[in-house]
């Protein structure tokens, strides 16, 4: 692993967690959708899961493994006096995502001056953002910001949460008057293509509740997701010499075209924001005899939700009736639901995150995930698990930044968060 340079003399040195977080991207470790059959996707991801389980090991998580499927688990024993309280989990994904090169990262500090971020020159053109495509840039001038050299993605989303938890337990176990409960920590793989934690051993982790440090925004806490499907539509052409087609050829890929032209064109991501649902076609392949096409399919609304899968079953049926029965087939796969539904019984996991953001002079409130995160499948899984901003920004794009004084402020709301565990929640029933 390549070390950061040393700072000439009368340089500030980078904070523990900043540098913490830029060599954890330089280890390559995307996950790959063509192998989502097996757990990690990737050899690079077990890779990263034995970094990390050295990593834990070096700020005095106990109980460290590395398993076959590169989940990589650990605890911190609770400070004095907070023994007998129920344990804390803190959960972040090693994988980045493979909607972008994402190998060879090499991270660089831009201190940032106004104007659009500039994170390097590729082809002689620069890779940059601006104050209109985000506007939180303006909040940042004069600060630091860790950017790759435009070539690559950051890797932000998620190792600047897996950055921040190591940062948090080796905060705590250097000073044990900063009170806790028992923290268990999951660094999970493939969360990026719909894994993430769906293999974690709840009963062997332990924890009561839990939290993902997996957002952008500071401030931001999340406990509503979208609903989310995979929708794998096959298209069968009839192929046939062209020089003989007329009214025999049935093209798949015009198919595929005629099937993206019936989904709702105001409905697509680049036209939705807030609460409103999307249709996403995703990949695309096939020839003349045969098409196929991948869309992922999101909504906050469950009746929505099963309205969009239904609106696609519609189009294939519609086709088919012009084309031939079986000539379009339509799979929806749900990857993940609202986690919304499962925090009724302990609202305390929102207020005690507000309260922690509210507590280093954030602006905190909650905001809706267009997305899903590890906490969806934790908290229908049983432990309620709302997720917590990085203070990351562009994430999936060679774009994508981080601000330094954001990796260090997350550690400030999570030291003041954990701190909230270390007494009885009220209203909690002892199991």
């Amino acid at each position: 692993m390549a070390e950061d340079p040393i700072p000439e003399p009368g340089e500030p040195r980078l904070s523990d967690v900043a540098e913490r977080f830029m060599r954890l991207v330089r280890v390559g470790s995307q996950s790959d959708p063509e192998h989502a059959d097996r757990t990690p996707s990737t050899e690079r991801q077990r890779h990263m899961a034995e970094v990390l389980g050295e990593e834990l090991r070096s700020v005095g998580c106990e109980d460290v493994s590395v398993d076959e499927h590169a989940y990589v688990p650990g605890t911190l024993p609770a400070s004095p006096g907070a023994e007998r309280l129920p344990a804390l989990g803190l959960c972040a994904h090693i994988d980045t995502a493979p909607d972008a090169p994402g190998e060879g990262v090499s991270p660089h500090v831009v201190h940032y001056e106004g104007g659009d971020l500039v994170a390097g020159v590729v082809a002689g053109e620069p890779v940059a953002t601006s104050p209109a495509q985000v506007p939180d840039l303006e909040q940042f001038v004069g600060q630091d910001i860790i950017c790759s050299d435009g070539t690559t993605l950051l890797g932000a989303d998620d190792k600047a949460g897996v950055a921040e938890v190591c940062s948090l337990i080796a905060r705590l176990h250097d000073d044990r008057t900063l009170p806790h409960p028992e923290l268990r920590v999951a660094f999970v793989p493939d969360e990026e293509i719909g894994h993430g934690a769906s293999l974690l051993d709840l009963e062997r982790f332990g924890a009561r509740w839990c939290y993902t440090v997996d957002g952008e925004t500071l401030g931001e806490v999340n406990y509503e997701t979208f609903n989310a499907a995979e929708a794998n539509v096959l298209i069968h052409g009839v192929m046939i010499h062209p020089g003989s087609a007329k009214g025999v050829m049935v093209n798949a890929i015009t198919l595929a075209g005629e099937f993206l032209d019936l989904v709702p064109a105001a409905e697509r991501p680049e036209y939705t924001e807030g609460y409103e649902g999307f249709y996403h076609p995703t990949q695309v392949s096939g020839t003349a005899a045969e098409a196929r096409l991948q869309l992922i399919v999101r909504d906050h609304d469950a009746g929505a939700f099963a309205h969009r899968a239904e609106v696609l079953r519609q189009i294939a049926a519609f086709m088919n009736g012009r084309y031939g029965e079986g000539t379009v087939e339509v799979e929806v796969r749900e990857e993940y639901r609202n986690m919304a539904e499962c925090f009724d019984d302990c609202p305390f996991l929102i207020t005690n995150a507000l309260d922690a953001n509210r507590e280093v002079g954030l602006d905190a409130r909650c905001v809706a995930v267009r997305g899903g995160t590890d906490g969806s499948q934790l908290s229908l899984r049983g432990l309620p698990c709302p997720n917590l901003a990085t203070g990351g920004y562009n994430a999936h794009s060679v774009r994508e930044f981080v601000p330094v004084r954001s990796l260090e402020i997350t550690v400030d709301v999570l030291e003041r968060l954990v701190a909230k565990f270390a007494v009885p929640q009220t209203g909690v029933l002892e199991p």
